[in-house]
């Protein structure tokens, strides 16, 4: 049986990351927390497992580090809360499942997958996903574990205003965005997940490109598999994740011309800022990006590279 180059990528957010901005500690922290999600996805993967499982597994470490937007370092919403969104998708039966707006859940890329797995569903919201992780026995915290004293200097700043901020858009912050995983197992499978805590102050039920499948996740044996992360309403107007799909199954493009022509040439003229990382069947990587960096991460059989900025 033919054994697939297998592989996975990661992301931790795209935006404003420069070297002058970045300290040397923070830096080696997000060096070692990329480190930490690349390898335990990869080992899932080594071992045979599916590529599902590998996004999953990549997607719950970043979740569990305090310096992401997503799952532990969500930030705060205009209620002084932490409400989550989440999406995976798998390749070969193109079944995916979703969550948006859930509260106190500890790893939202479990219960998406959970959606995925035992629902009759696509995308469940709020009270109703958080009603079914309980018949699940998913994980909750309480409100303090998604503290930390960062994120809650951030929304100070424009709590009380009809302001909200995307954290890839402010200068001063490192802590960007989205967490994301792509990946290739060895029977040929891909998989995509996309988690996030949304953006800083926002208000009206608000929900991001992570949670909706074509926008910020997708996956598909003929093509690729896709993680965003960015400016969630470019993605969302882009319907990104497909459309580099689509540009590799109806125009013949190659993954990663099919990758730039959505982010360096779309998503811009949209004006949007942001990235994705993205793999196909063949096991080639792509992670292009229209922001001064994205924490980024990929490994395969022959190589593990880590990166922050665009150079």
């Amino acid at each position: 049986m033919k054994e697939y180059n297998y592989g996975i990528a990661i992301h931790g957010g795209a935006g404003t990351i420069l070297r002058s901005l970045m300290t040397a500690e923070k830096e080696q922290a997000y060096t070692a927390a990329l480190k930490e999600a690349i390898e335990a996805g990869y080992q899932v993967l080594d071992k045979g497992g599916s590529a599902l499982q590998s996004v999953e597994r990549a997607i719950i470490s970043l979740e569990n580090c305090h310096l992401f937007n997503a799952g532990k370092g969500s930030v705060f919403n205009a209620q002084g809360k932490h409400e989550m969104d989440a999406s995976i998708m798998e390749g070969d039966t193109l079944l995916a499942g979703a969550i948006a707006a859930v509260p106190g859940v500890k790893n939202p890329i479990v219960l998406a997958h959970k959606v995925l797995t035992d629902s009759d569903h696509v995308l469940l919201v709020g009270e109703g996903a958080l009603q079914f992780g309980r018949l699940h026995d998913i994980s909750e915290e309480k409100e303090e574990y998604f503290f930390s004293q960062h994120r809650y200097d951030q929304w100070q700043k424009i709590k009380n205003t009809d302001s909200f901020q995307l954290d890839h858009t402010e200068k001063k912050s490192k802590n960007l965005g989205t967490v994301g995983a792509v990946a290739l197992d060895k029977n040929g499978n891909l998989a995509a997940g996309t988690s996030t805590g949304g953006m800083t102050n926002k208000k009206y039920g608000r929900i991001g490109d992570s949670a909706l499948i074509g926008a910020g996740t997708y996956a598909n044996n003929k093509t690729c598999a896709i993680s965003c992360t960015g400016s969630g309403e470019y993605f969302m107007r882009g319907v990104t994740a497909y459309d580099i799909s689509a540009l590799m199954e109806y125009k013949g493009m190659t993954l990663e011309e099919a990758g730039n022509e959505a982010i360096l040439h779309t998503l811009t003229i949209l004006g949007g800022d942001g990235g994705v990382i993205s793999i196909d069947r063949a096991g080639n990587i792509s992670m292009p990006f229209n922001s001064e960096g994205m924490y980024r991460a990929f490994q395969n059989k022959s190589q593990q590279e880590i990166k922050i900025y665009k150079k």
